[in-house]
């Protein structure tokens, strides 16, 4: 876990993140399937948090699960996310939120592909900032 956490104040937050951003990171909102700026980025890179900048993913790990967000098979390091239970909405799921910044990102599903550990990062596009390879 990171050491430099991260802590604002809510005004600090709606400076900081545009409205949708806010939405998902601050509130736990999740954007519309198959609308989000990543989810068919190919490009090499690193996928970052959009609140703090902290490292989340890389795009070698990054794959087409058809569901309408980015999907990961792996954080980039294992401090990288938190993972918590989500009992919201009357199921039971798994939230992936910042190490650094407890931002909500999105939910990790054991339904990835097999050959790359069987996990899948289901994550939202609006809590990612893309930096490219040089």
């Amino acid at each position: 876990m990171p050491d430099d956490k991260i802590q604002l104040s809510d005004a600090e937050w709606r400076e900081r993140l545009t409205p949708e951003q806010y939405a998902v990171l601050r509130q736990g909102a999740t954007e519309r399937a198959f609308t989000g700026e990543y989810e068919h980025n190919k490009a090499a890179g690193e996928y970052r948090c959009a609140g703090c900048g902290q490292p989340l993913f890389e795009s070698d790990d990054k794959f087409d699960s058809g569901s309408g967000w980015p999907s990961f098979v792996k954080p980039a390091d294992g401090t990288a996310v938190e993972e918590h239970r989500d009992a919201s909405l009357g199921m039971v799921r798994t939230e992936v939120v910042c190490a650094k910044c407890q931002g909500h990102l999105g939910h990790v599903f054991p339904d990835g592909p097999s050959d790359r550990g069987g996990m899948r990062y289901c994550i939202n596009s609006a809590a990612l900032a893309f930096e490219p390879e040089d």
